[in-house]
């Protein structure tokens, strides 16, 4: 028995939909961060919170892009082939 076809749907069920879906909240989050730093009503001490959730969903967004570049960097060293979810749940 190998881990090849465990780390396989692993990583094609459970942790490229997490990132994707944490990639999402960062992106929303920037793009609240935008909206309220556009509005033209939004006091000063508004426009730096808006500035600091623009930046921080940046930074959540290369996290998630460096982490799922990183998690297919090692799933490529270890030799298991990219997966598509529904090949996976065709071969059970």
């Amino acid at each position: 028995m190998s881990i090849v076809p465990f780390l396989d749907k692993l990583s094609a069920l459970i942790i490229n939909p997490l990132i994707l879906l944490v990639f999402v909240v960062a992106f929303l989050y920037f793009m609240y961060g935008i909206v309220k730093f556009l509005n033209p009503d939004t006091a000063e001490k508004d426009k730096l919170e808006a500035r600091s959730a623009m930046l921080w969903g940046i930074i959540g967004m290369a996290i998630m892009f460096s982490v799922y570049g990183l998690i297919n960097f090692v799933i490529s060293t270890f030799g298991i082939p990219p997966s598509d979810v529904k090949y996976i749940l065709d071969r059970q």
